[in-house]
């Protein structure tokens, strides 16, 4: 916790949800995608802690940061997402009471998920976890990497649905998330069970701090 809730979030009216380590553990896939794509370019596989660095940010930066060009790494996302849809999108899971816990903030609030995720998979895996009706909207990256970053993700989302910033929070496991709502003038908060440390999140700009989804509905309750 960081600040007094009640006055923080008194009068919000929607929000954003990230999608991976924050409504779902989709690292199965994403691990084996990344695994494939680097062993089809000829170049080492990597260890947990690298791969754990994907999960969040634009999947084009992670590459850079191994060291590949932008060339190659450009080529990585190609390899990367032509197995990912064939082989791995479905290789996930929810959080635990994350749907529970979805279906009660729809009730009070209108709900959208912001990804990094290009926005095409997101509603296919929605669809496909039956929790797409709890969402008024679901906005992610564009697969030409145009719209990769979280802040033009979350910028893009509030212009096409029409929200006003300090009516909103952003909710999500990663610095990304925390600093993209700050960029766009959103509240954020930070959950603690996907990918990403306390210090990372604070150090982002969380204004609150969530352990679980059940705390989640409490928080907004």
């Amino acid at each position: 916790m960081v600040v007094d809730s009640t006055r923080l979030f008194a009068d919000k009216k929607y929000l954003l949800f990230d999608f991976d380590g924050t409504i779902v553990d989709s690292s199965q896939g994403i691990f084996a995608a990344i695994q494939y794509a680097l062993k089809q370019l000829n170049l080492p596989a990597v260890d947990q802690k690298i791969l754990n660095t994907f999960i969040g940010p634009p999947l084009l930066d992670s590459f850079i940061q191994l060291g590949l060009s932008a060339d190659l790494a450009k080529q990585a996302v190609s390899c990367y997402r032509s197995f990912y849809e064939k082989e791995a999108m479905y290789q996930l899971q929810m959080y635990p009471k994350i749907k529970e816990s979805l279906q009660i903030l729809s009730q009070s609030y209108q709900l959208y998920i912001a990804s990094s995720k290009p926005e095409v998979f997101v509603k296919q895996l929605a669809e496909h976890l039956a929790i797409a009706q709890y969402f008024t909207g679901i906005f992610g990256a564009d697969l030409s990497g145009e719209r990769s970053k979280k802040a033009d993700v979350i910028s893009y989302a509030l212009a096409s649905a029409n929200l006003k910033a300090n009516e909103g929070v952003m909710i999500g496991d990663r610095s990304h998330d925390c600093s993209g709502a700050k960029i766009n003038q959103l509240s954020a908060i930070g959950v603690l069970y996907g990918f990403g440390s306390q210090k990372e999140l604070l150090a982002a700009g969380a204004d609150y701090l969530c352990a679980s989804p059940e705390e989640l509905v409490l928080l907004f309750r």
